[in-house]
């Protein structure tokens, strides 16, 4: 039986779901989570991870059960003006795959409505999080510097990020599969990731720390502004803002994603030692 953890965060009862695929482990400490992902071949997808996007009951019933599923988009919780703080430390750097942590919209989600759940398709991203991409992940759209900054947002590595995309329908975007044969043409592929990087906006900027230690990381979401602080420090304030609602999101897992600059894009999952990351002292203050 799955378990659901559940925390009184600012008088709310935030209700955390684990995901454990094929060797992923979630497990409550006294003050937060310990997520492990035992080691294992490429060939195998590896996941450890919680959210805060599965239909529960009340706010006012700590109880759950396995029978719930993946709430509609428009139902997830998360809107500004809203803070998140918590300390995180892990095993070791440059872990293979991708890890970190903050809100998105579930984005590649998908559920054709059959046995009475709710239908969800892919969605373009909105997303405001640390994420932590090793190679070969390449994960930035947009390859010039940002006008009047000069900054080039990493495409792989750790950083502080947002996306924001046109709010285009899901059932709009679902011809758009039929194009994916195509993108094994490069010349066709460039075009399209150009195209992309006109509808999604995304900012972001490479954190520089030993992740092996404590530190403490906040994102805090305002109407106007995202901002992203380490040990206190904001390093990051950006306008290009998600389009809220989002989910709350803490994982790990062994897979890459990368659509380069010369259009190849590629998909899978890479091999990786036993790893673990360890959360506490979350807190969500809304405003």
């Amino acid at each position: 039986m799955q378990a659901h953890y559940t925390r009184i965060i600012f008088g709310m009862n935030i209700g955390l779901t684990p995901r454990q695929i094929n060797g992923g482990r979630v497990t409550p400490t006294a003050s937060g989570w310990r997520l492990e992902m035992s080691a294992g071949a490429a060939r195998t997808y590896r996941l450890a991870q919680l959210d805060d996007y599965i239909d529960r009951p009340a706010i006012s019933s700590p109880h759950f059960d396995d029978s719930r599923e993946v709430l509609p988009r428009g139902r997830f919780w998360h809107a500004p003006p809203w803070t998140l703080t918590l300390r995180v430390h892990l095993s070791a750097a440059n872990l293979p795959g991708t890890w970190g942590f903050g809100l998105w919209n579930d984005p590649f989600g998908l559920s054709l409505g059959f046995g009475g759940k709710v239908m969800r398709l892919p969605a373009l991203p909105q997303t405001a999080w640390f994420f932590h991409a090793s190679l070969p992940n390449w994960l930035c759209l947009h390859d010039d510097p940002l006008p009047g900054s000069g900054r080039t947002i990493p495409a792989s590595g750790f950083f502080a990020g947002t996306f924001r995309s046109l709010p285009i329908p899901s059932f709009l975007l679902a011809p758009g599969l039929l194009a994916l044969p195509f993108f094994r043409i490069r010349p066709i592929s460039r075009l399209f990731r150009r195209l992309a990087g006109r509808i999604i906006c995304q900012d972001g900027l490479g954190v520089d720390v030993d992740v092996t230690q404590w530190h403490d990381y906040s994102i805090r979401w305002l109407n106007e502004s995202c901002t992203f602080s380490v040990d206190g420090n904001e390093i990051l304030s950006t306008q290009i803002l998600p389009h809220p609602p989002l989910g709350l999101i803490i994982w790990m897992d062994n897979q890459f994603a990368a659509w380069a600059p010369d259009g190849r894009l590629g998909y899978g999952t890479l091999e990786n030692p036993d790893a673990w990351m360890e959360i506490e002292n979350l807190t969500i203050q809304r405003e």
